[in-house]
């Protein structure tokens, strides 16, 4: 099997990143997933009451030398045992996910720009931009219904790290990108463009 290819998906959170990549499996078989999401540190001492005593949406959050030798076994070929995140209870699960190499992985999260080695390890690099209030509103929906937060614990959240580490660490990794697509999942022309790319990837691969 030749190398891998890696596609890097970044924006900030509730930009429609899931959504690109939901849209993406439905044209696009040949490929695996990594969330950067799998890969944050555990932090059980977390609820909503004092929900900004760690910071996820800080670089260091983030298990990089594990995501870094993971990127590293797929891109040889090699299969590996991907974390499962626990968000309700803030920890690393003890099951595992075992993704088997494929020609194309796409990766998947906030700041799989930021750290330069993990940067390094992407062959084509995806900014998606969604304006502030739409994002707030996606993630302040998300948070409720899955992940168990009050709306409290959520403006707080948002306000005291999520709003300032977006514009410390993640807009500015825009300046990496190959492609930008404006209003994430909902752009069907950059879609459609992105799709084609993917499949000439594949098929180049084969």
């Amino acid at each position: 099997m030749s190398t891998a290819k890696v596609i890097g998906i970044c924006g900030g959170s509730g930009s429609g990143k899931t959504t690109i990549v939901r849209k993406i499996s439905e044209l696009v078989s040949d490929f695996v997933f990594v969330p950067q999401d799998n890969y944050y540190k555990s932090a059980e001492y977390i609820s909503n009451s004092n929900i900004t005593a760690f910071n996820f949406d800080h670089p260091d959050a983030f298990d990089n030398a594990l995501l870094i030798d993971h990127l590293d076994r797929l891109r040889r070929g090699e299969a590996v045992e991907m974390p499962t995140y626990d968000f309700v209870h803030h920890r690393r699960r003890e099951e595992t996910i075992r993704v088997e190499p494929k020609k194309l992985v796409i990766f998947e999260g906030i700041m799989v720009f930021t750290n330069r080695e993990v940067r390094n390890r992407i062959d084509l690099k995806i900014f998606v931009d969604t304006p502030d209030d739409i994002r707030f509103i996606r993630r302040l929906d998300r948070d409720i219904k899955e992940r168990g937060r009050t709306v409290d614990s959520v403006i707080q959240q948002y306000l005291t790290v999520v709003r300032p580490g977006h514009y410390e660490f993640i807009e500015p990794t825009k300046q990496f990108a190959d492609i930008i697509i404006p209003e994430g999942g909902n752009n069907e022309n950059a879609l459609n463009v992105l799709v084609s790319f993917i499949n000439s990837i594949i098929n180049a691969a084969d």
